[in-house]
């Protein structure tokens, strides 16, 4: 089930969806839509397993802050297809209450901690939360045992996994201790890292669930993060119009072309170079710093 689409703002012959300030779009089911908002263009396409109405992945997009700010979140719920559907509507309701928290690793913290309640039998939920910070061309992450999002330099024509040890990658708490990142529903309480990486025009991030990477040839052999990126690349990101359905074409020829074994779902953002509505340089990096966890909120925000 589709949440808050305001159905005056879905233009299906005339381009992608516009969501207003606090929207929130998203759901467990079928997708393939396309959002535009200042700095990036964001494409969704979610494929539940075995073509069921819903499935156990989990995906979000909210905008806030005057178009400055863009927020997703993707989570995939242990398992695939109906059987785990109660509890991915579950997790879709905590995700939609939280996704406009400022600080990221506290948004997963506290769906660990909700998690944790609900989920039984071994039951847990890999997650990448993301936000796009337009004024300064940021992109956000946490990963809580999630694949690895895929990241395109426009300007070398290559394409790497985004982690934090990524070149160029800004981490929030390089002195954390224990263990951290854990998906969720596994241990409670669990730490969680922010990183950040600057994006320039033409970069493309690709959110993803597990399906493409699980991907099987004929012996058996998985496509894996490596193989993933190979197929990024024969797919040519310098073409950003329809790249996720030529990613997933290209695992699908990898896998003889069998059907995907589990919901699959990609979340992917095109730097558009688009500029964000006016704010001075000093707001716009003491704002990036707040939601880094680098600043400590204003006198105004603790009133």
């Amino acid at each position: 089930m589709k949440d808050n689409i305001p159905q005056d703002c879905l233009r299906c012959d005339a381009g992608p969806l516009t969501l207003s300030c606090m929207d929130i779009w998203g759901g467990v089911d079928a997708a393939d839509q396309q959002f535009s908002t200042p700095g990036l263009d964001v494409h969704v396409l979610s494929e539940p397993y075995k073509g069921d109405a819903e499935g156990g992945d989990v995906y979000y997009l909210s905008l806030c802050g005057s178009g400055n700010i863009a927020r997703m979140a993707l989570a995939d719920v242990s398992g695939h297809g109906s059987a785990v559907g109660e509890i991915a509507t579950r997790l879709r309701s905590m995700m939609r209450k939280h996704i406009n928290t400022p600080n990221q690793a506290r948004f997963a913290q506290s769906l660990n901690e909700q998690f944790g309640r609900i989920s039984d039998s071994g039951v847990f939920a890999t997650a990448v939360l993301a936000t796009y910070w337009a004024p300064t061309d940021h992109l956000i992450l946490v990963n809580a045992g999630h694949p690895p999002p895929l990241l395109y330099r426009a300007d070398q024509g290559a394409w790497m996994a985004l982690t934090a040890a990524t070149p160029g990658v800004v981490t929030s708490d390089a002195s954390a201790v224990g263990v951290r990142n854990l998906p969720l529903g596994i241990i409670e309480p669990t730490g969680y890292d922010q990183f950040a990486v600057h994006l320039d025009p033409h970069d493309l991030v690709v959110l993803h669930t597990d399906a493409l990477m699980e991907a099987r040839d004929r012996r058996g052999r998985q496509l894996g993060v490596e193989g993933l990126l190979r197929v990024a690349a024969e797919a040519d990101g310098s073409r950003s119009e329809n790249f996720g359905r030529r990613l997933i074409e290209g695992a699908r020829a990898h896998a003889d072309d069998e059907p995907i074994g589990d919901d699959n779902t990609l979340i992917v953002l095109h730097h558009n170079a688009a500029n964000p509505p006016p704010m001075t340089v000093k707001e716009s990096v003491r704002t990036l710093g707040r939601m880094m966890g680098l600043v400590g909120p204003s006198a105004a925000s603790r009133a």
